[in-house]
């Protein structure tokens, strides 16, 4: 695989992915904002904590792509299913187990556990990201399965 082709398809699946969360999050249909998630762990300003998180959360995706790029290699090369199952798991891993914890290491998020404060932020994501609203679990999934779709089907196959 090319360092280039890693570059340029790790930045499009990636904006792909934020652009999906965007949308349902600009119509309404969940209230989870990556960027200010990620962007909070930084600093407590509203503003500067979207355009951190934004940064934060490309660099997270280009680092993803390597490890969807390795995982696919090992697996016997790209597909775009393989890449959709990819992002499947990818998507039930950031669900149930990185969302759960999110409020144990977020210095911004309330916990389900203790009460508001005044310098939390976020509210915590619960079961499935659902405090985000009923719809978030499916947007993202969607997301996932679209960032695994574009790597599986445009990094070099079998």
């Amino acid at each position: 695989m090319s360092a280039g082709g890693w570059a340029v398809w790790g930045f499009v699946a990636t904006a792909l992915f934020t652009g999906l969360m965007a949308g349902s999050q600009g119509l309404g249909l969940t209230r989870m904002n990556v960027p200010f998630m990620l962007g909070t762990l930084f600093t407590p300003e509203r503003s500067r904590a979207k355009v951190i998180g934004a940064a934060v959360h490309l660099a997270n995706g280009w680092a993803l792509a390597l490890f969807y790029a390795a995982a696919l290699r090992l697996w016997g090369g790209a597909t775009w299913w393989r890449g959709a199952l990819l992002g499947l798991g990818h998507a039930a891993f950031v669900l149930t187990v990185v969302m759960p914890l999110l409020p144990g290491v977020h210095p911004r998020m309330a916990s389900e556990q203790h009460g508001p404060e005044a310098g939390r932020l976020l509210e915590p994501p619960g079961f499935l990201a659902l405090h985000y609203g009923w719809q978030t679990p499916l947007w993202v999934v969607l997301g996932h399965l679209a960032y695994g779709l574009v790597l599986g089907h445009f990094l070099p196959g079998p």
